[in-house]
């Protein structure tokens, strides 16, 4: 696809993450959405049209964008829905700065919205467990997501030697920086010790190698170049989006420390705009990845090519992935600490590297921003969906 025109972002938002019993889903999809309108500088009558990504299977509303279009006084705008397992959220975005680059709107807005506590854990443990080959894997052999992850885990210690310890190394980085960030659902600092104490969910994944089942919305505002100049000095490019899918049995696959899905969009994603493999570290200033169980960060970084295969883990000994590192990741607390509230997620993601770019992140998590580029790597399931995202302070080239 070729798009004709430049796509911006001029306006973000974000929720507090957490357990969020204090609020519906439309007020919860508000908070974020208020924020996002605010620091665009426009008002719901600008908005063309709004995307809702939602997995929802364990909330109360069947039809989540149109309650919250109501509520957020969009209605009669066009909308939809936008589901892709934990990758719903990128999606979205793909879909809404799809119509901007076709010229079908200049201004529209992308809301991403999860209340995943309106179930019990149990419940919400074996939806996502379903989100694979429901009939092959989960009836048959009982497997949950932190058993997908941990069969990952396994094969990369097997092979490459990382250890429990290394595993936790990603946990705590990622604590410490939801430390500091306001939205995040966990605000403490853990150790490496703190992290080999917890309990086993699915060895040798241990509950602070798995993120929460969170609550929380994230929303952000995309325009033409014409209407984004006309909103700010400083917009955020969206300058390639890549993408790719998996097989849903994971007895088809042929690697166990690797996400093809992953690998192929971030290829797409880097032809798109122009950046050669073995240089991506230094054509970014900061990245978020999928970090849904400790591994899946560390196979993020091979299969975004920052590090040849094996060497992700040194990355995280040598804490090269903590801001003034070589290339800071998650430094919002990642899905591990700032929590993943799946519809949620690559949203919330493209808030936290439009901030970063304009140089607006908290204090103590701001990069120094010198090449005016960031990526955000959004997987759902386990690599059934990937997307990969580069944002930049530059004007995209065509595709």
């Amino acid at each position: 696809m070729i798009p004709k025109r430049p796509v911006g972002v001029v306006g973000v938002g974000n929720s507090r993450f957490g357990r969020r019993t204090d609020v519906s889903i439309s007020e919860l999809a508000w908070e974020a959405i208020s924020q996002a309108l605010e620091d665009a500088g426009v008002w719901q009558n600008d908005i063309e049209f709004f995307i809702v990504s939602n997995v929802g299977f364990w909330s109360s509303e069947m039809l989540p964008a149109v309650v919250i279009g109501e509520y957020a006084d969009l209605t009669p705008k066009g909308t939809l829905r936008v589901e892709a397992a934990c990758a719903s959220g990128s999606a979205a975005l793909n879909v809404g700065h799809n119509m901007v680059a076709s010229g079908a709107a200049d201004l529209v807005l992308v809301v991403g919205v999860e209340k995943m506590n309106e179930s019990p854990t149990e419940v919400v443990v074996e939806f996502i467990g379903r989100a694979g080959n429901y009939f092959w894997e989960f009836e048959n052999f009982g497997l949950t997501f932190p058993g997908y992850y941990a069969f990952y885990a396994t094969a990369y210690m097997w092979r490459y030697g990382a250890t429990e310890e290394d595993l936790c190394r990603v946990a705590v980085k990622n604590h410490y920086y939801g430390s500091l960030n306001p939205y995040a659902q966990f605000k403490s600092k853990i150790t490496v010790e703190d992290c080999m104490k917890s309990r086993y969910i699915a060895w040798p994944l241990k509950l602070f190698d798995c993120s929460p089942i969170t609550d929380g919305a994230a929303a952000v505002v995309l325009a033409s170049e014409e209407v984004a100049k006309r909103l700010t000095d400083t917009p955020v490019w969206i300058e390639a989006v890549g993408y790719a899918s998996g097989t849903s049995n994971l007895s088809k696959r042929e690697d166990f420390t690797s996400l093809e899905a992953a690998v192929k969009a971030a290829e797409m994603a880097y032809r798109r705009a122009g950046i050669r493999q073995g240089e991506v570290v230094k054509h970014l200033d900061v990245a978020v990845v999928h970090d849904c169980f400790t591994i899946a960060e560390i196979m993020a970084y091979e299969d975004l090519g920052f590090v040849g295969r094996g060497e992700g883990v040194k990355l995280v000994r040598e804490e090269q992935t903590y801001v003034g590192g070589l290339i800071p990741v998650n430094v919002d607390g990642g899905l591990k600490a700032k929590g993943h509230p799946l519809g949620a997620t690559g949203v919330s993601m493209a808030v936290e590297i439009t901030k970063q770019l304009q140089q607006r992140a908290d204090k103590g998590r701001q990069v120094d921003v010198k090449v005016g580029r960031g990526l955000a790597h959004n997987v759902g399931g386990t690599g059934h969906y990937a997307y990969v995202t580069l944002y930049s302070l530059e004007k995209p080239r065509r595709w």
